[in-house]
């Protein structure tokens, strides 16, 4: 069994989709980043990544290679459960926090934990997503940006 934890933060700007968790979600502004954003989606690859003792994002996917330019951070993920099933790992439980003052994020939480269980592989009561508010406090309170936890638990495969 090995753990590793997942961060990231991405700022708001008008002119982008919103895509969280690999749902595009309703709203006035999107995250600025090399591929989608998904702040979710890149914690949690963070945290597999972490378990794995195998750096971060950035190292796998670095923002100066254009192939990843405006890429789906699901086709990210799935280059991470191909890593992580290489390496002989399956998913035994991922739990993640969105940081986001608005939009809520609860009607589309399902719908965020089918896409990512389906990519990993695993049934879907292995992921766990919730979101929370910074009662207007920094920068997501001020609606700046957007942040993401995840904390992964990775299982040898037998």
């Amino acid at each position: 069994m090995r753990v590793g934890i997942g961060y990231d933060v991405h700022k708001l700007v008008e002119k982008r989709k919103l895509i969280i968790g690999g749902v595009e979600i309703p709203h006035d502004k999107g995250l600025l980043g090399h591929s989608d954003a998904d702040v979710l989606i890149h914690a949690i690859m963070d945290s597999i990544l972490g378990a794995l003792g195998l750096g971060d994002i950035g190292k796998h996917f670095p923002d100066t290679d254009e192939k990843y330019k405006d890429i789906s951070s699901m086709v990210l993920l799935e280059e991470i459960w191909n890593i992580l099933s290489e390496n002989g790992y399956r998913i035994g439980n991922i739990d993640s926090i969105i940081v986001a003052q608005s939009p809520k994020m609860a009607p589309y939480i399902d719908a965020m934990k089918e896409n990512i269980a389906r990519v990993l592989n695993t049934p879907i009561d292995n992921i766990n997503i919730k979101a929370t508010t910074t009662e207007e406090l920094g920068f997501e309170g001020n609606k700046e940006g957007m942040s993401a936890h995840s904390i992964c638990m990775l299982l040898k495969e037998l």
